[in-house]
């Protein structure tokens, strides 16, 4: 490298005069106005909207006629547009492609964690600037997390598990090596003690929140998705030490009793729900309990099992699982439990998340009722309210746009336009 020349001094006084114009720059204010937006809130779409953000938060929101916005401010015109809150996915793995069976073995955890900058690019241009990480392998995700706070990659925010909890030999363990390997997952652990003492590693390592598999599963070889695994104590003392230290629990769960059980115990979500029951659904009512159905998977995975060489041993178990979780969930939609957006997006190809509205539309959601749990619900399940998923006064500002009326067609979604995150523009079809 060259060296630098001229006096010390000069070279500090340089410095020094770029990070004032950086700093300068980047306070600057943005004014956002939209010829639509959607309130996800109340549900009303209004015209002509005008948004005021500094430091990265929602100053003002409202009719562009009564806004006073700073001269100086950097002007983002979206006329034909319609313009929502940043969207929310409560079920990713963007450290996992999709990949199944035997051919998982052949990744390392660095390897995985290349591949959740990839996805964390992807899955931010497609409008989605939250997510809910719920498993990974070696913390693979928390240094995600850390690198897209850090601004060392863009990707969308973040809370993050670490590696799900697991019974011996079941969904979360790793199943497809024989004995001599003695192979076993990062979060295993049995019994009351063990799995207090997991709950508390994953956290001293980053976890925001606490992933355990309640039932077995559908892309995992030897266990049943119907069976439970964890007990209802075991449960019980995951749950206690994970809200005691200030982390939400996600519950892993396809059969009716580990749903049942896992309500019961406190969870603060249910993930899959594929054979919930009138039981469940009461019990989950009760309690307050979130479900995060992941719906259209089943399209892609199924029309893409032979391209993708998925084994037998995992086929066999998705026909059966994932027709009954359309009818199952579809019941629970119309009982009124609460709902969270999520998609298991690794199980098909990071990007398409949004494809899950038009699913849940099918199964009896409206499609404000869709966006909302996109938004102000999985705000809500994520402990961010007022941060996320809304737009209004200090809230972060994270916009997203698309053409025409989602309200109409919610698979406008699929073709997001527009991206900021934090005030900061990702993406932008429409010029400037």
């Amino acid at each position: 490298m060259r060296k630098l020349r001229g006096s010390p001094m000069l070279v500090v006084a340089m410095l020094t005069l770029a990070g004032q114009l950086i700093a300068q720059q980047s306070s600057r204010s943005v004014v956002i106005h939209a010829g639509q937006m959607l309130d996800v809130k109340s549900g009303k779409l209004l015209s002509d909207q005008t948004l005021v953000i500094a430091n990265g938060k929602i100053v003002s929101v409202g009719a562009s006629a009564g806004t006073k916005a700073p001269a100086d401010a950097l002007r983002i015109e979206l006329p034909n547009a319609t313009v929502l809150p940043g969207l929310i996915d409560a079920h990713t793995h963007l450290t996992m492609d999709p990949k199944f069976g035997y051919e998982e073995l052949g990744l390392s955890i660095p390897r995985e964690a290349l591949i959740g900058a990839k996805n964390a690019r992807v899955t931010l241009a497609a409008g989605f600037t939250t997510v809910r990480n719920v498993a990974a392998d070696g913390y693979s995700d928390v240094a995600l997390r850390d690198a897209i706070n850090a601004g060392d990659v863009p990707g969308p925010r973040m809370l993050v598990s670490g590696p799900a909890l697991g019974i011996t030999g079941g969904h979360c363990d790793n199943n497809l090596l024989p004995y001599e390997y003695h192979a076993v997952g990062d979060g295993v652990a049995d019994g009351i003690a063990a799995v207090q003492h997991k709950v508390r590693e994953n956290i001293k390592y980053g976890a925001d929140l606490i992933k355990i598999c309640a039932t077995g599963g559908v892309l995992s070889k030897g266990d049943d998705p119907q069976a439970s695994q964890y007990t209802l104590e075991e449960m019980k003392a995951i749950v206690a030490d994970a809200h005691r230290l200030g982390r939400k629990v996600a519950a892993h769960a396809h059969g009716a009793q580990g749903i049942l059980w896992a309500s019961e115990a406190g969870v603060d979500s249910i993930e899959h729900g594929s054979y919930i029951d009138d039981a469940g659904i009461a019990e989950m009512k009760k309690n307050g309990t979130y479900l995060v159905p992941t719906l259209y998977l089943a399209d892609w995975f199924l029309e893409n099992a032979e391209r993708n060489h998925v084994p037998d041993f995992l086929l066999v178990k998705a026909k059966a699982v994932m027709p009954a979780a359309r009818k199952n969930v579809a019941h629970a939609f119309a009982s009124g439990v609460k709902v969270a957006f999520g998609t298991d997006a690794a199980v098909y190809p990071h990007g398409l998340n949004a494809h899950e509205f038009a699913v849940m539309v099918k199964l009896g959601l409206t499609p404000l009722q869709a966006i909302q749990a996109a938004t102000v619900n999985a705000a809500d399940l994520l402990g961010w309210p007022g941060k996320v998923g809304s737009l209004e006064p200090g809230a972060w500002a994270d916009v997203v746009a698309v053409d025409g009326d989602p309200l109409n067609d919610v698979t406008t979604l699929e073709h997001v336009k527009f991206v900021m995150k934090g005030g900061e523009v990702v993406k932008n079809e429409y010029g400037k």
